[in-house]
């Protein structure tokens, strides 16, 4: 028993009531009373308790009645019911509202602690549940996609509409934006979050594994089939599947993989009959699949079928004013993980983060990060741990660069920043003499 198990109880039997709250409390939990409905329901409205042992016949109305309105208080609340009167209709309708127990007085008094018992662990069950599903949200939902920037809150804001549906999603961008990420939110804010969520890369498996990872094998399908084996749609019956690098798979799984849309059912890979799934489907892809359908690279009857509803993710060049809520996010984690005291980063390290291109996007400032985090030596990340083609990186959109002179001081001062001032390296690292870069130093107004 569980010595944290609130119960109330709801009996206008003064006598009685007390009695059974003081054998009640005896056993360690803790108990409040009630002699009314309206009572109950107040005291259920300030204390939440975890069971409710209620009377049938109360001054002001029926015990049973009042079940629905007690879960709709507290969802994860048990009850028990008790009548002086016991009737098989008031046992079966006690259940029907969802009555843990149903007893009559004096004659099942002893089975009341037991019962309570058996509640209690249920109780204890449902928390650790509630508890684990929180996690996974916590972990896996919404909460996670970082940035307040206008692009990343309109797309986390479609998702979170579709997630609420059973719809096949798309989810298309650059390699790096996060796909996975959107896709475990989709599935842990959907309604089959409590169920599996199966992740697999399309462009991971040769043509003739990947049939036999997503739908199974029959033993003696073929040479070392040397026993049958469910394939990931099984797996994630009842959940999601997420194929990443949709645009990857052949055309003959391609095929397949429309049937499991249309019919929710596959042969297995030797097999003769049908499986049947129930399972939701997200594909992801960094590709442009309706122009690789137009092109005939990819089925146009896959491609109506999976884009039902189609979310493009913002590559980071996009929301450039969420790199340094990432940046400094990436860098909490890392200074936890790598157990370093890092609290900062140099006005100079983030305008080199925002000057940059991020081709791999998201992933590729993780990665930059964290090699930042590994190699720096105080508690602040400065532009010298950054990797030199960063340094180097300009801004490819910026015209304003128009002379070649231009574009030379901007390269050796990044170059000077990068040696943190020494000019006998930065002189190396640019392939010219010292005298010259004190030239151009000079020629170009760059403090010495």
């Amino acid at each position: 028993m569980n010595p944290k198990t609130s119960i109330l109880i709801i009996d206008d039997e003064e006598k009685f009531r007390q009695l059974l709250a003081r054998i009640i409390s005896l056993e360690g939990y803790a108990v409040s009373e009630a002699a009314s409905i309206q009572q109950g329901l107040k005291i259920l409205q300030q204390e939440k308790p975890d069971i409710v042992l209620t009377d049938v016949k109360l001054p002001d109305g029926n015990g049973i009645d009042i079940l629905e309105k007690i879960r709709s208080v507290n969802p994860l609340c048990e009850c028990i019911v008790m009548t002086a009167f016991g009737t098989i209709h008031d046992g079966v309708k006690a259940m029907k509202q969802g009555a843990t127990d149903y007893f009559v007085k004096g004659d099942d008094n002893e089975q009341i602690i037991p019962a309570l018992s058996r509640a209690s662990e249920k109780i204890a069950l449902k928390k650790r549940v509630l508890e684990l599903e929180n996690k996974l949200e916590a972990r896996y939902g919404f909460e996670t996609i970082i940035g307040g920037s206008a692009p990343i809150r309109e797309t986390v804001a479609l998702a979170k509409k579709v997630a609420a549906t059973d719809s096949t999603v798309l989810l298309e961008g650059e390699t790096g934006v996060g796909k996975e990420l959107f896709a475990q939110a989709i599935h842990y804010a959907g309604p089959r979050r409590n169920n599996s969520f199966v992740a697999v890369n399309c462009s991971s498996f040769a043509r003739d594994l990947l049939e036999s990872e997503l739908f199974g094998h029959k033993k003696g399908a073929f040479t070392g089939a040397l026993a049958d084996k469910k394939g990931l749609f099984e797996e994630a019956s009842n959940g999601t599947i997420f194929l990443d690098e949709m645009g990857e798979m052949e055309s003959g799984l391609q095929a397949r993989l429309l049937r499991v849309l249309e019919t929710q059912s596959f042969i297995k890979v030797g097999d003769t009959k049908s499986t049947k799934v129930n399972v939701r489907i997200i594909a992801a892809t960094n590709r442009d699949l309706k122009k690789e359908s137009e092109n005939g690279n990819f089925r146009s009857d896959l491609y109506y079928r999976l884009s039902a509803f189609k979310i493009t993710i913002p590559s980071l060049k996009e929301r450039k004013e969420d790199i340094e809520e990432l940046a400094k996010h990436f860098m909490n984690v890392y200074a936890v993980k790598l157990k370093k005291r890092i609290t900062g980063m140099e006005r100079d390290f983030l305008a080199s983060l925002q000057k940059n291109q991020w081709r791999g996007n998201i992933r590729e400032l993780k990665n930059c990060i964290e090699r930042a985090t590994i190699l720096a030596d105080t508690n602040n990340l400065t532009v010298d741990l950054l990797p030199v083609e960063i340094i180097n990186e300009e801004p490819r959109a910026d015209h304003s660069y128009t002379s070649l002179t231009a574009m030379e001081k901007i390269h050796i001062a990044k170059i000077l920043v990068f040696a943190k001032g020494n000019k006998t390296r930065a002189a190396e690292l640019l392939g010219i003499g010292l005298t010259t870069l004190y030239r151009k130093m000079e020629e170009y107004g760059i403090e010495k």
